[in-house]
């Protein structure tokens, strides 16, 4: 049975607030929780009241308040990027890593570390970007010149094609110039080297291409009604595809050059968002930024505390979550066809 359009705002609504209130008591236990315990009262001492002598307002300014942020933006614009491809292609199984799109940026940074070893920061992100957009062109190029044309299982199937290619000749580089450790880091995915450094660098990114998503938002809802159908309603539909995909890269770039390859968050969020709010992407994208905020800071609270003091890669324990996702996806796509 199809919403109205109020109950629709106030479904949208209330998801909105309650995953920002879970997100609110996430940060504070993020905060709270690590190596070392730390409780909320210095938490709030060292928020509002730093004092640079002590060591635990250090590590909540210096460590744990970047991390947290990090989590934030780099879990909202996973999830964003998943909603706007799964829109855009009309492919419940479209998301970043899966498409591809980590494993070109994981790649640029590869051949960034065997090359180029005294890049700044910076020049990593801008590889990560181009090595995105790469693997944007590359994984639509093979679904387009397929036969019958670019299909949402087709595009699927190249971009795990891909996907799979471009991390063969990442870990062939990476042990060839004897660089895997020093990108294993990105291979694995994770937070820890999150610091106000590289938030300066990937916010902008990150916020550039949020904007773009939300800007598209009522497009891309008539675009995943068919290409067909927003033709008819005058929709230019390759301009839409073209911004979609700025967006993406704009967003995945940022993510991987920050975290590494963080998979399925950008598979799983907007499925359930689109389930709670309905298919309407002015509220599927800020929803889907909320939830997927929240799933990456629990993902990456566990990481920590599973295996305390040492750390689980973040990507394994989205990947948890992800993968039984993937499978069910996969097997009712399947039964469609």
């Amino acid at each position: 049975m199809k919403q109205s359009a109020p109950k629709k705002r106030a479904t949208f609504t209330i998801v909105f607030l309650l995953g920002t209130v879970l997100l609110f008591f996430a940060t504070i236990l993020s905060l709270t929780f690590g190596a070392a315990s730390i409780t909320p009262a210095v938490v709030w001492d060292a928020i509002f009241y730093f004092d640079p002598s002590l060591t635990e307002h250090q590590i909540i300014r210096e460590i744990r308040i970047p991390r947290v942020l990090g989590a934030i933006v780099i879990g909202s614009v996973l999830a964003v990027s998943g909603a706007v491809m799964q829109g855009m292609t009309r492919n419940a199984l479209a998301e970043p890593s899966i498409i591809g799109i980590t494993d070109g940026a994981a790649l640029a940074l590869a051949i960034m570390f065997a090359f180029f070893t005294a890049v700044p920061y910076v020049g990593l992100l801008f590889a990560s970007f181009i090595g995105a957009g790469v693997g944007t062109v590359l994984v639509f190029l093979v679904g387009t010149l397929a036969k019958g044309g670019l299909t949402p299982a087709k595009l699927a199937l190249a971009g795990v094609t891909i996907g799979a290619f471009l991390s063969a000749i990442s870990s062939g580089i990476a042990i060839y110039f004897d660089v895997a450790q020093d990108i294993s880091f990105w291979f694995a995915g994770g937070l820890a080297s999150m610091d106000w450094r590289t938030l300066q660098l990937i916010v902008p990114a990150c916020l550039i291409g949020l904007l773009i998503a939300l800007f598209l938002a009522k497009s891309i809802t008539i675009l995943s009604l068919g290409a067909d159908v927003a033709r008819g309603l005058g929709q230019r539909t390759a301009v839409v595809r073209v911004l979609g995909i700025v967006s993406v890269m704009l967003m995945t770039g940022a993510a991987v050059a920050a975290a590494g390859t963080i998979g399925f968050i950008g598979l799983v969020i907007p499925h359930i968002t689109r389930a709670l709010t309905g298919m309407d992407y002015r509220f599927v994208i800020p929803a889907s930024a909320v939830l997927g905020s929240l799933l990456l800071l629990v993902s990456d609270i566990i990481a920590r505390m599973v295996n305390a003091p040492y750390e689980t890669p973040v990507g394994a324990i989205t990947a948890l979550v992800g993968v039984p996702f993937f499978l069910y996806l996969a097997r009712r796509e399947g039964r469609g066809v």
